[in-house]
């Protein structure tokens, strides 16, 4: 069976997503969800907020698949050696540091392949700067041997306005 349609929805979905320069943290309880998100695949994902936040690094890096590409802020980390050498530590260190809130999270499955869409806020202070920013974040995730692997990521946030 073809993934390809699901997996074009998906990629049209991260192409109409705007790009900023911060991203969502580890989660408070979702306030809302769709039905159709799948339980294992949201807990990897949350599994990957939660080890971040411990500052765990290796635990971080078990939940990405080895070619897993990462969006944010218009750049792109093409596989997990390359994220784990460049941004996984400082992404540690802010959802290490900053209070974060999940608002909605939306998702749905296709075979072995998930996706997981969340919206929240990011609240606190990270390096002596003051954050409030409204998040996005897309998760494509794989069932590989059994176990739902991270395979792409988009972040995106802005800062809060009177609005929100």
């Amino acid at each position: 069976m073809s993934h390809l349609p699901t997996l074009a929805a998906v990629c049209a979905l991260l192409a109409l997503a705007p790009a900023a320069d911060a991203h969502p943290q580890a989660h408070t309880p979702v306030t809302t969800t769709d039905g159709a998100v799948d339980a294992a695949a949201s807990r990897a994902v949350d599994d990957f907020h939660a080890a971040l936040a411990r500052r765990d690094t290796a635990a971080a890096e078990g939940l990405l698949s080895a070619a897993v590409i990462i969006f944010e802020g218009g750049s792109a980390e093409r596989s997990r050696v390359e994220y784990a050498s460049a941004h996984l530590p400082a992404d540690a260190a802010f959802e290490h540091a900053i209070a974060s809130q999940m608002v909605r999270r939306s998702g749905g499955t296709s075979g072995d392949l998930a996706w997981v869409a969340s919206e929240g806020r990011t609240k606190g202070q990270f390096k002596g700067r003051d954050v409030d920013r409204v998040t996005t974040e897309t998760m494509v995730l794989r069932r590989i041997s059994g176990a739902w692997k991270i395979v792409h990521v988009h972040w995106s946030s802005h800062a809060v306005t009177a609005a929100h």
